[in-house]
């Protein structure tokens, strides 16, 4: 059934937060010819102003025919990245992947963080990837899109396949991620590590479990993701800190904070990414806000603004991961010091040793001879 409404229409009723959930609403996506709305038909019981029911994680399959995705932005690193899943649990509001479910006819907002595909295969696909003639190597970015270790990680291990493949080639990668699963997979990283094949960086956003809950909720708390910097280094793995995003008013206080806690647990760099707000993530954000931080939202919209030319975000190349203008260099400035001051020199993709490559054998119904 088709119901028409208006927006300020007293009859729409407001979305409210899901416990163990970032995104407030489930917003249509830009392809979609259609807007959602809770409507009060006038058989509202009283229990359905309550907390709303929680959401169960749906997982699909992902029928990708190849792994490796390739890359030209000046903005990264690295040429080439893997992502194991499309979509992410932990529900970060801010994450600057959302829009991406819009390609798959589902919604940046709940849908994002609840219906999740994933790909049985990618060990297999990327091994025939590797195996190809043409094929140079490079350092391999892992949670460039969405995070490798999100929790269904421990059903699938999808991402320990990929690894599997990487360490029998020797084949060098780089991870960046915000749970401490990834200490699950310290036999295949610790080698690689201590090979100079392997790069790992730790995001930590905030040091307040609180505003964590609200913010990412089904990542690793804190004190679990400084505890695996801890771990990851004492394995021989050069680890870095992520301080990302910087939201204005928000968690940039904690700046200085992060990184030395950081340093103290044994990372040797530190980076940093001002908050994003591309496409559908910008009214995802502006609903948390008034969910979640109403005295603060005019403040925090209003420092964004300052940072983008006054908008709330452009994509220009050099800028969409940094921002511009007094704001945004005070923040760059204030992460240069720390960084000086606690010896994070920044180490890149290139140093990483990619002479040790071996081919995997591609895989063939021919038996071998030997």
């Amino acid at each position: 059934m088709t119901i028409s409404w208006t927006e300020g229409d007293d009859s729409i009723l407001p979305d409210r937060p899901i416990k163990g959930r970032g995104s407030v609403s489930n917003r249509s996506g830009r392809f979609e010819g259609e807007q959602r709305a809770r409507i009060d038909d006038g058989w509202l019981l009283e229990e359905d102003l309550g907390d709303r029911p929680r959401l169960r994680t749906q997982l699909g399959i992902d029928a990708a025919r190849s792994v490796i995705t390739r890359n030209t932005s000046p903005d990264v690193p690295f040429d080439r990245s893997i992502n194991p899943y499309r979509g992410c649990e932990h529900g970060c509001v801010y994450c600057f992947a959302r829009p991406t479910h819009a390609y798959l006819g589902l919604s940046p907002g709940l849908d994002f963080e609840t219906k999740l595909f994933w790909k049985p295969d990618a060990a297999a696909l990327l091994t025939v990837e590797l195996a190809r003639p043409k094929y140079r190597c490079g350092p391999i970015a892992f949670g460039t899109n969405t995070d490798p270790y999100q929790p269904v990680e421990r059903e699938t291990f999808a991402m320990r396949g990929l690894l599997q493949v990487l360490r029998d080639c020797s084949h060098p990668f780089s991870i960046v991620t915000k749970n401490a699963l990834i200490c699950r997979d310290l036999d295949l990283i610790a080698p690689a590590g201590q090979a100079n094949q392997a790069r790992v960086m730790v995001s930590v956003t905030t040091l307040d479990r609180g505003l964590a809950n609200k913010m990412e909720p089904r990542a690793s708390t804190p004190e679990k993701r400084l505890d695996a910097i801890r771990r990851l280094s004492d394995a021989g793995v050069p680890t870095g800190v992520l301080v990302a995003p910087i939201i204005p008013a928000v968690n940039d206080h904690e700046i200085e904070e992060i990184v030395t806690r950081a340093a103290e647990a044994g990372a040797t760099s530190a980076g940093h990414v001002l908050l994003r707000l591309p496409l559908e993530i910008e009214d995802l954000f502006k609903e948390w806000l008034a969910t979640h931080m109403p005295d603060r939202a005019e403040r925090v919209l209003s420092l964004i603004r300052q940072s983008h030319g006054g908008q709330l975000y452009r994509s220009k190349f050099g800028e969409r991961m940094r921002g511009s203008g007094p704001y945004a260099d005070m923040i760059a400035t204030r992460m240069k010091l720390a960084r000086k001051k606690l010896g994070l020199d920044r180490r890149t993709l290139a140093m990483m040793d990619c002479t040790a490559f071996t081919p995997p054998r591609k895989p063939s119904a021919q038996l071998s001879l030997l």
